[in-house]
């Protein structure tokens, strides 16, 4: 949808990249800092800093501010009005029951993977995202599953301008050897990835489309290696995954 310039809050766009400013490498940042990741004066800074204290979703000690557990209203509007989530979660849900791992769904967002439904076995110890998460694209299989149905020329696009940082000895950060990997996924309609983001962690992914063919998110499992080889562990997720995703297919 096109919009209009004369349509556009530009205040309301640099608010929420100071929000965005905060991650796990910042949880506390002064008026400078913010300003800096944001990309606006220290003053513009101070008074949206200033402002989200004032209505509750940030808090401050006088020198640096960090958002307050109110944020967490703007995620849950999401969840709480979004069909996909909605729609998805009765599903993983029902995975996690009949075969004992930790299933998710996620969609992509830029260069991130946002987990928007999981559910977890009562027969296994919880890993893997909670909802809301975030987290690089490269490293994790959901990523790799949703890539794998882009054209080829919309992923050299997106793999020329993202950042392929190291999270572990296995984490794959040849953008090459990372295209590779999308190519084999959309040959085999699924991906699998061990210890890219977490050591002793592997991912099962595929993509799930909705019934004009578009690419929605992913639905996978995460589980310990230590239980079972690659090879095994694929036998015994794939068909589940494989049939919860022709049926997501005909809902969504």
């Amino acid at each position: 949808m096109e919009i209009a310039s004369t349509d556009i809050v530009e205040g309301l766009g640099k608010g929420l990249r100071v929000i965005e400013a905060f991650d796990d490498d910042h949880p506390r940042l002064t008026a400078s800092e913010a300003a800096s990741r944001a990309g606006i004066t220290r003053t513009a800074a101070r008074r949206y800093l200033l402002s989200l204290v004032h209505f509750g979703y940030a808090d401050t000690d006088g020198k640096r501010f960090w958002l307050s557990p109110r944020i967490l209203r703007l995620g849950q509007s999401y969840l709480g009005s979004a069909r996909l989530p909605r729609l998805v979660q009765p599903f993983v849900q029902r995975l996690a029951a009949d075969n004992g791992e930790n299933y998710n769904f996620s969609v992509l967002d830029g260069h991130e993977v946002v987990y928007v439904a999981r559910s977890v076995s009562s027969r296994v110890m919880s890993i893997g995202f909670p909802v809301g998460a975030r987290v690089p694209a490269h490293v994790v299989t959901p990523g790799v599953a949703i890539l794998s149905t882009w054209a080829e020329s919309r992923l050299q696009q997106w793999v020329a301008e993202h950042e392929f940082s190291a999270f572990t000895p296995r984490t794959t950060t040849d953008p090459e050897a990372f295209m590779t990997s999308v190519r084999q996924a959309r040959e085999m309609g699924y991906w699998c990835t061990e210890q890219q983001l977490t050591p002793g962690l592997r991912g099962v992914a595929m993509p799930v489309k909705d019934r004009r063919g578009d690419c929605v998110g992913a639905l996978g499992a995460t589980l310990p290696m230590q239980n079972a080889t690659l090879a095994e562990a694929v036998e015994r997720l794939l068909p589940a995954l494989t049939d919860t995703v022709q049926v997501l297919r005909d809902v969504l």
